[in-house]
């Protein structure tokens, strides 16, 4: 399956869903598949961690922004580590960073960065980022040797250079190699799920977070997604951990609502998922995730910090409709059969089109699933300029 072309917390063994339709934001007059059956399965754990989503400080988002973070397309290091000391901090409430770092790891911790390399070198994960991560777990006493940076796909690392970017004997790694195939994932955790008839119904989670790791440090970017309407931290952490899951969206439909919460709920994901820290430094406002076109790649020169994943995504959904209708785009919520196009070209060069009608009602789904908090009047938005 190619790159182009889900799971309700089942940490007792199997469970199964069954979704009637799609979330807020559908239209009655497009026709949609029938919502599938899901089955999954995951580890077995007497409790789940208090630290796992929505983690220690539900519905709470510290925003730090600074107009010299990024200039002319370079990230500033000494800036960023200003930034995320601050964010850290004002996230905790304790005074220094060492000590609102060691609220989420301990020295004995195997650490995992998930970052997100899916659009490298136009728009991922910054280094910068991922650099002050390192060292904020360092202060806490974890050696480098545990610390392991990684996403699913080794060739998009392999664009980001990121081996060469990260502090040494930190470990770089890539699920799999090449789109298709099941080294690298556990065949004891798995969701399984026929969307469209495929073939293949089910996709198994990454050995590295099923039975490596002790704790997630997930890195996503701000950008749109064609099928889920944005790419934030539940889509990263969840359709970065399992395999087989473009097969959720065929064009012009998707399965991404609810389907990327469900997800994020297996065990032991939802548990060791400790810590967001989304990269606005640019912020991809159409195209995402893959595109290169600098057009639509704005240096928003932002950070996100926090605990829950979903009140975070809420956040960047708001922060990305508010660029398009600034740009004059539509909604990521439209669903005009006149916007789909089959031209990947056209896509990726007019904002008015689109490959599928997006659902970014995933977040709001995601809410419901008790990873966090979806209510905007509920959230404890934190600005530091």
């Amino acid at each position: 399956m190619d790159r182009r072309s889900f799971v309700r917390n089942a940490c007792l063994g199997s469970a199964s869903l069954y979704f009637h339709g799609f979330a807020h934001g559908a239209q009655s007059d497009i026709p949609s598949p029938k919502a599938p059956h899901i089955e999954t399965r995951g580890l077995s754990q007497p409790m789940p961690s208090p630290l796992g989503m929505p983690g220690l400080f539900p519905g709470r988002v510290v925003e730090l922004s600074s107009s010299e973070a990024i200039v002319r397309n370079r990230v500033s290091q000494p800036l960023i580590k200003e930034m995320l000391e601050r964010g850290m901090k004002e996230l905790t409430g304790e005074n220094s960073a060492q000590a609102a770092w060691a609220k989420f790891v301990e020295p004995k911790d195997i650490v995992g960065i998930k970052i997100n390399p899916s659009g490298a070198p136009a728009c991922c994960s910054s280094p910068e980022i991922v650099r002050e991560i390192v060292t904020g777990v360092q202060s806490v006493g974890v050696p480098a040797g545990n610390i392991i940076v990684y996403d699913r796909y080794a060739y998009e690392i392999d664009i980001g250079s990121y081996q060469a970017l990260v502090p040494a004997n930190v470990k770089v790694m890539g699920v799999q190699d090449a789109f298709t195939g099941t080294a690298g994932y556990d065949m004891a955790i798995y969701c399984d799920a026929n969307f469209f008839g495929e073939w293949e119904t089910r996709s198994y989670m990454a050995s590295v977070v099923a039975r490596g790791v002790t704790k997630i440090i997930n890195v996503p970017t701000m950008k749109d997604h064609s099928a889920a309407g944005v790419t934030g931290c539940l889509k990263n952490l969840g359709y970065g951990t399992f395999n087989n899951v473009a097969r959720s969206h065929r064009a012009p439909y998707s399965f991404t609502d609810p389907l990327i919460g469900v997800m994020c709920s297996v065990e032991p994901l939802r548990s060791k998922a400790v810590l967001h820290i989304m990269d606005g430094m640019r912020q991809v406002w159409h195209g995402g995730p893959l595109t290169q076109v600098q057009d639509f790649i704005y240096p928003a020169g932002m950070l996100y910090v926090g605990t829950d994943p979903v009140a975070m995504d809420t956040l960047e959904l708001e922060a990305i409709e508010k660029k398009r209708r600034d740009e004059g785009a539509p909604s990521v919520w439209e669903h005009d059969p006149a916007s789909i196009t089959s031209n990947d070209h056209e896509f990726f060069h007019d904002p008015k089109k689109n490959l599928f009608y997006r659902r970014p009602g995933h977040i709001a789904s995601a809410g419901k699933l008790g990873l966090g908090v979806a209510d905007r009047a509920q959230i404890d938005h934190r600005r530091i300029a």
